[in-house]
């Protein structure tokens, strides 16, 4: 089969190359990948990975053969799935306990938008359980997963304040955001949970802002910032509050089960899937470029099949 491999020889990083098929545990089915979606923390991946890894996470596609404990979807199935590696290749073995069925109606393209970012705008939000008239504040609000993470904490009915750029700001609001304001300092809390990927300044700005017994949870550092953090910042202010660091892949089981619950939204209606750019897979360089320079709000799809 063919995959895209990190090779230190090629401009981009990358090559496309024949490699063996992948030998599917007695758990996992094996699906043709029809399309993927490209993940910041990617970039990251590709710099430090060794020539010859398979990078991708975010899979949709066939299931081209089921899993011989039959715990998995029949042939033929439609599914996404999040792997933590190699998703960039033709076909991929999935444990049946990390893919959910496509329901009809959901193209491959918007389905291929959930897997890392749309687990991850679920998991963050849960660590303020119930949302209900609470106020949540999300900086990076305008990247994939603040976009899901304004409609979902809007859906379990809180109030959202979301830091973006002003020309993001309509958008937003139709996301479900009840306010939009371009920097953190702007926002007036306090707020119960705060869904912070941003780091350095930002975070130091959340901790002032963070209510009481309320939450600050930490997903990324997109400023590439440390914070200092001490002791007296968090009283008598904000009293009780907790930092919490967050990484899907350390974030428990049942992912499979959190995408099919996401699919059931985009089904409905409820939640939104913004596919910003979709280009063939050979064409990767090109998407790469405009992810690392945040040029589209949404996501970027690969087509690998039709």
């Amino acid at each position: 089969m063919l995959a895209l491999v990190i090779s230190s020889d090629s401009a981009t990083g990358l090559r496309i190359a024949e490699l063996a098929e992948p030998q599917p545990a007695s758990n996992e089915a094996l699906v043709s990948v029809h399309a993927t979606s490209l993940n910041r923390g990617e970039l990251r991946l590709l710099s430090i990975r060794p020539d010859g890894w398979i990078p991708g996470q975010d899979i949709v596609g066939v299931v081209e053969r089921e899993a011989a404990d039959s715990s998995g979807p029949a042939v033929g199935t439609r599914v996404a799935a999040l792997v933590d590696q190699a998703g960039w290749a033709e076909r991929v073995a999935v444990s049946t306990d990390r893919l959910a069925v496509l329901p009809d109606g959901v193209s491959f393209a918007s389905a291929a938008t959930l897997p890392v970012a749309g687990t991850t705008a679920l998991r963050t939000l849960r660590h303020g359980g119930d949302l209900t008239g609470q106020q949540v504040l999300i900086t990076g609000a305008s990247g994939a997963v603040g976009r899901f993470q304004i409609q979902i904490a809007r859906e379990q009915g809180a109030s959202v304040t979301a830091i973006a750029a002003a020309r993001q700001a309509d958008d937003l609001r139709s996301l479900g955001a009840k306010q939009v304001v371009e920097s953190i300092e702007l926002a007036e809390g306090p707020f119960s949970l705060i869904t912070e990927s941003v780091g350095g300044k930002s975070l130091a700005h959340a901790i002032e802002r963070v209510a009481p017994g309320g939450t600050i949870v930490m997903f990324g550092s997109s400023s590439g910032e440390l914070t200092p953090i001490g002791f007296r910042q968090f009283v008598p202010d904000h009293e009780g509050a907790r930092l919490q660091t967050f990484a899907y892949y350390t974030s428990g089981s049942g992912i499979g089960a959190d995408i099919a619950s996401l699919l059931a939204l985009v089904a409905a209606g409820q939640l939104e899937t913004r596919v910003a750019l979709t280009v063939p897979w050979t064409d990767i360089a090109q998407a790469l470029d405009a992810l690392r320079q945040r040029s589209f709000s949404g996501k970027a799809v690969l087509t690998m099949a039709e």
